[in-house]
């Protein structure tokens, strides 16, 4: 695998990178999620998570302009609040619902491929299927950057047309009515909290922007081209996500995208187009996951590495020859195996969720309160991205509480585990 090289990765490389993070396991995934929580409003959940996204991304994109790198969040964390706990052990959570989010796209890719033989998503063939890409994804990251941004930038552009083209033909179908999803038999009543709840989701599906951040010093002209990728990155997702949401709402009642969550938009097609659509859906699904957590293991090993390399994270090499990102890539690979083959799509998505948001409030915050001079921050945009996170996080702990205690004590206990074993192993560091 190839290392740390300036100027490896053009705009529309960054940009394909962020999208093929956020355009796999945002819609293919989280879109019967949505649903479930927030009933007959999901597509406007989604244009809500888009907007709370922007006030995220503004942090991100100052940071980039003054603090361009390879770590990306690890180095803002660094210049946020130095070389200690809080750094690491949130540069540990980013990494981790990295890898959540790797597991959750390898799940997706299992769930919707078995729709071409009409195999239920609950069969064991779904991890099986998400292990097989893993190996793929790692394959093709030891190739190197030329490699990984050409594959990912021009499957990109397939699965967006491929998606756009189910969702103009399903509005055509439904001849452009947009209306709210009938509501079918048994649908949900979701409060207040629920919608606020489901906008955690859409978080999830947004964040794959962060990834562009991760590459920044390969990116070219990094003080300019980070912040536009981001932009533009989000910008393309959001449109994405909303006439697909349409389209499938105008397809398919509330109840039925419920009971077919892990595999909705393949459903969606199957009224409108029958065996035909189900068959380019699950295509174009196939490409949005592959590029999708090929995107996502190219960044998060570069994460780790450099976060391995300021001695702010343990590294054992266990016997493995190359350099440490091969060694980090390796360990992305493995545990987002663990968690394909252990974990459903519901609970890595909750899981990644509650891991992202914590993080994302400690940015804003190192941002709000140590750095919004230097990187030329407008306070009040800071410190709204916080609170909104903060709303959401609790409002989606109260709804998983309540249904899924276990993914919050799994969660809970992570990001206990994770900060005080970085604790514990930086403090062994001084002494040393």
């Amino acid at each position: 695998m190839s290392e740390y090289k300036e100027n490896s990765i053009t705009l529309s490389g960054a940009v394909g990178l962020g999208t093929g993070v956020m355009i796999s396991a945002g819609i293919f995934a989280l879109l019967g999620q949505v649903a479930a929580m927030s009933g007959v409003w999901f597509p406007i959940i989604f244009i809500i998570g888009g907007i709370v996204t922007g006030f995220s991304a503004y942090s991100y994109t100052k940071m980039s302009q003054q603090y361009p790198s390879a770590g990306g969040i690890g180095m803002y964390l660094v210049k946020a609040y130095g070389k200690g706990t809080v750094t690491a052990a949130a540069a540990m959570l980013m990494a981790l619902s990295m890898v959540i989010n790797q597991s959750l796209v390898a799940r997706t890719f299992g769930a919707y491929t078995l729709q071409l033989f009409e195999v239920d998503s609950s069969s064991i063939l779904v991890p099986v299927l998400g292990v097989g890409l893993l190996i793929l994804a790692f394959i093709v990251n030891i190739s190197g950057n030329s490699f990984i941004q050409t594959f990912t930038s021009s499957a990109s552009l397939i699965k967006i047309i491929g998606l756009l083209i189910f969702a103009i033909a399903g509005l055509w179908v439904a001849n452009f009515a947009i209306e709210p999803a009938e509501l079918g038999d048994n649908p949900p009543s979701p409060g207040m909290v629920n919608y606020i709840a489901a906008v955690a989701l859409t978080i999830l599906a947004f964040k794959g922007f962060t990834t562009i951040t991760n590459s920044g010093s390969e990116i070219t002209k990094p003080k300019k081209n980070v912040g536009r990728a981001i932009v533009i990155s989000i910008l393309i997702s959001l449109f994405v996500y909303l006439v697909l949401a349409w389209a499938v709402s105008s397809n398919l009642s509330i109840t039925e995208i419920i009971n077919a969550q892990d595999y909705a938009l393949a459903e969606a097609a199957r009224p409108a187009f029958g065996d035909i659509g189900v068959w380019f859906t699950v295509v174009i699904a196939i490409i949005a996951t592959i590029t999708g957590i090929i995107a996502s293991v190219f960044a998060v090993s570069r994460m780790l590495a450099m976060l391995t390399n300021m001695e702010l994270i343990p590294h054992k090499h266990f016997g493995m020859s190359g350099g440490i990102q091969k060694h980090t890539l390796v360990y992305t690979i493995v545990i987002a195996m663990v968690l394909t083959i252990f974990f459903d799509l519901s609970r890595i998505a909750s899981m990644g969720a509650i891991l992202y948001l914590i993080m994302d409030m400690i940015i804003h915050w190192g941002v709000f309160k140590h750095l919004r001079e230097k990187v030329g921050a407008n306070p009040y945009i800071v410190i709204s991205a916080f609170i909104f996170d903060g709303i959401i996080l609790l409002a989606f702990i109260w709804v998983k509480w309540i249904s899924d205690p276990l993914i919050i004590l799994v969660s809970f206990i992570t990001t206990i585990l994770v900060f005080v074993g970085l604790h514990v192993f930086l403090k062994k560091q001084q002494i040393e």
